[in-house]
């Protein structure tokens, strides 16, 4: 549940995003588009991160930003 709000409010999210990793480019956001394993793959690329570490962060961030987001707030 939370992937799919994250995709549908990508241009919201992909701001925080940036702020949380600072290395992913606009290019790279936009590749991602809010899709899961896009994002993953790109916390790996840029971070050296194994697959299951990117998953880790993405799944904390995405829980922390789909319970804002429920109650109308952005971090």
């Amino acid at each position: 549940m939370n992937d799919d709000i994250i995709k549908g409010k990508w241009t919201q999210f992909k701001g925080e995003a940036k702020k949380q990793w600072g290395k992913l480019t606009d290019d790279d956001l936009d590749v991602i588009n809010g899709e899961k394993e896009k994002f993953i793959g790109k916390l790996q690329e840029r971070y050296g991160h194994s697959k299951e570490a990117a998953e880790e962060e993405y799944n904390t961030w995405s829980k922390r930003h789909y319970e804002n987001s429920a109650n109308n707030t952005l971090l």
